[in-house]
This record gives C-alpha cells, sequence and structure tokens, in this order.
C-alpha cells in the first residue's frame, strides 16, 4: 500500500486542517492544580522535580492537530502535529501507519529526542532512521520537539533539573490515548541521552505507560551526575546562560552538589522512587561512548536488578552515544521485539 492513504484518514485530516484554520490555534490543555502549594512544599527551591510532586499533578492531554501533511513513507503517512503542555504548543512529528488500524488500535510511541541546541532544532531533522524503523514496523510514533524547541512555545528548561519536558511527553502520551484509531492501553516511550532521564521519570509518574526503551540515557540517582558528569560537545558556548542552566545553578546552590546524602537529592532521585516502576524497561548503552559514561545504565541496572524489576540490558562494544552502524541495526531490532512484545 505505499504511496496509498487511507480515505478515512485522508478525511480527518482534511477535516483538522478546516478546524485549525477556524480557530487559529489546537485547543488548549485543561490546567491541573495538583502541584503542592508553596506552603506546604517540603522544598521552596526546586519543589516541582521531586518525584512525589510530579505524581501529584493533573497532567492532561489535548486534541492533536494536524499542521501539515509531509512526504509519506513506505508504508506509512507522516505529518507535523501540535498539542498542547501546561498552556504551551507543541510540535511534533507524527506518523500514522496505512490502512485500517487492527482491532484495539495501533500500538504507539512517544518518542522523546535527545539533548540537540534548541535554537538549531528542527522538527523533520535527526533521529530520521529511528523513527522510520519504528513507523515501518506498525507503531504510530510522535516524536515529540519538547517546549523551546523548533516551533514549540515555551522554555527549553533541561530535564535534569526542571519537570517540563517529562510533563511534555506525559501530555503527548495522554494526548495520544485521546485517538480513536490508538490503543490507549499500548503506548510506551522512548528516550535518547537527556530523554533517558525523562523516560524514567515518566514512567515513574505515569504507570499507564506500558513499555519504556532508553538509548544512552543519563542521570537517574543524581550521585551519578557527579559521579561520572557529561561530555556533550554539542553545546553552545553561551550554554551557562540558558534557562536549563540557570535553573540547575539556582537548585545547587541552594541544596549543594547532588548527593543522596541531601533530603532534596533523595526526593528527586530516580533510583530513590524505582519502586513506582510498573512496566518493563529495556536499555542500551555503547562502552565507548564519549558523552554519556555507561555507568549510567550499569548503576541503574543494578537498581532495577535488586528490586526486581523487569528489565532488559544490553551493551554494545561500539557504535558511540548515538549506538551507530554497524550496532544500530541489532539495537534497533531488539527495540522493537520489546515494544511488539510488551505493548
Amino acid at each position: 500500500m505505499a504511496g496509498h492513504t487511507h480515505k478515512w484518514w485522508t478525511a480527518l485530516f482534511v477535516l483538522a486542517m478546516i478546524v485549525t484554520s477556524l480557530s487559529g490555534a489546537g485547543p488548549l490543555l485543561a490546567q491541573g492544580g495538583g502541584e503542592q502549594d508553596g506552603d506546604d512544599a517540603p522544598f521552596e527551591v526546586g519543589n516541582d522535580l521531586t518525584v512525589d510532586a510530579l505524581r501529584e499533578m493533573n497532567i492532561e492531554g489535548s486534541d492533536i492537530v494536524l499542521e501539515q501533511q509531509l512526504a509519506n513513507g513506505v508504508n506509512y503517512a507522516q505529518y507535523i502535529a501540535s498539542y498542547t503542555s501546561e498552556g504551551n504548543k507543541v510540535y511534533g512529528l507524527l506518523t500514522i501507519p496505512f490502512g485500517d488500524p487492527p482491532e484495539g488500535g495501533f500500538k504507539a510511541i512517544v518518542f522523546n529526542h535527545g539533548y540537540i541546541p534548541p535554537d538549531y532544532y528542527v522538527t523533520t531533522e535527526r533521529y530520521v532512521a529511528y523513527v522510520a524503523t519504528l513507523a515501518n514496523h506498525g507503531f504510530v510514533v510522535f516524536k515529540i520537539d519538547l517546549r523551546g524547541h523548533g516551533n514549540s512555545e515555551g522554555d527549553p528548561t533541561g530535564t535534569y533539573f526542571s519537570p517540563a519536558y517529562t510533563i511534555d511527553a506525559i501530555a503527548a502520551f495522554k494526548s495520544l490515548q485521546k485517538l480513536d484509531f490508538i490503543d490507549p492501553d499500548g503506548i510506551g516511550m522512548w528516550g535518547h541521552s537527556m530523554a533517558g532521564n525523562l523516560v524514567l521519570r515518566a514512567m515513574e509518574v505515569e504507570p499507564g505507560i506500558k513499555a519504556g526503551v532508553i538509548w544512552a540515557g543519563a542521570v537517574y540517582s543524581y550521585d551519578d551526575f557527579v559521579t561520572y558528569r557529561i561530555s556533550d560537545p554539542s553545546r553552545p558556548a553561551n550554554a551557562d546562560e540558558s534557562p536549563s542552566r540557570r535553573r540547575s545553578r539556582e537548585i545547587i546552590e541552594t541544596y549543594g552538589e547532588p548527593t543522596s546524602a541531601e533530603p532534596f537529592w533523595q526526593a528527586v532521585s530516580l533510583t530513590e522512587h524505582i519502586d513506582y516502576l510498573e512496566s518493563p524497561l529495556q536499555i542500551h548503552h555503547a562502552v565507548d561512548d564519549p558523552v554519556v559514561n555507561i555507568g549510567y545504565s550499569r548503576d541503574l541496572v543494578s537498581v532495577l536488578q535488586e528490586h526486581g524489576k523487569v528489565y532488559e540490558f544490553y551493551e554494545y562494544e561500539g557504535g558511540g552515544h548515538d549506538i551507530d552502524s554497524p550496532y544500530f541495526n541489532t539495537a534497533m531490532e531488539r527495540t522493537i521485539a520489546f515494544f511488539q512484545l510488551y505493548l
């Protein structure tokens, strides 16, 4: 069925374009009041980053609006689409298989990109082979841009010291659940590098995420953040003035360098809250990763094993930070098999 879009979906696209032109914007995300009030918050700075505070938030999805139709893939249509997260219009690349949905709906993946300088981010660039491979195997893939990237509204505050990207990912997950051609109980998450932290945090906050896959992920206990650091040559010279860096400085100035001896760092640590993880997790990491040390993944796996969690862990002799060829195909095959098994 290559090159042929199902008539039903074409009609839906046209309708969405009409709605968009009439409204001028996608529907707004209803704001929840679940965050703790300042008087009750245990930490005056960064309380919204704590796992328990995130779990108390009312993170909601919105309707997904198709903004632009792109060239078809081999067996799927793709679009620039948008949704809302905390009132911000967030864009992404959405792929949808051709043909009628299977009984129960298509399985879907919220795809979370790693660090890319926000000013240089383009929705249709980077991770092209990753998205195409997943889409070719019948998944709906929503590669979200995250706030502050490309045309997405909001500040790019990062994920290590801000809950913003995690909220964006969960809002995308809940937005996908609203589409009647998607199985609402068959949605997983994929994340690379910075987004490894995001995926695990999202899974601890939202148990409806049925499976997660992390490639070359970073920062789980925050002790690891001090032990291994992160060496990313793509960060611009003025990164110290970014919203992300300013927020991290404020938190570290308040609570000191990350250590599990400090109650705040315990409260934001993902490994300290690993009991909240209910769904299977698959982890990939190259030994020669020059950006995120493989120690991050090895330490996480030790905690998963200790707590009896369902997981798979694969190390690769080469491939670097992106797990490039000749290891890429193997890692993708394992990723697809994992999602097929658990979604």
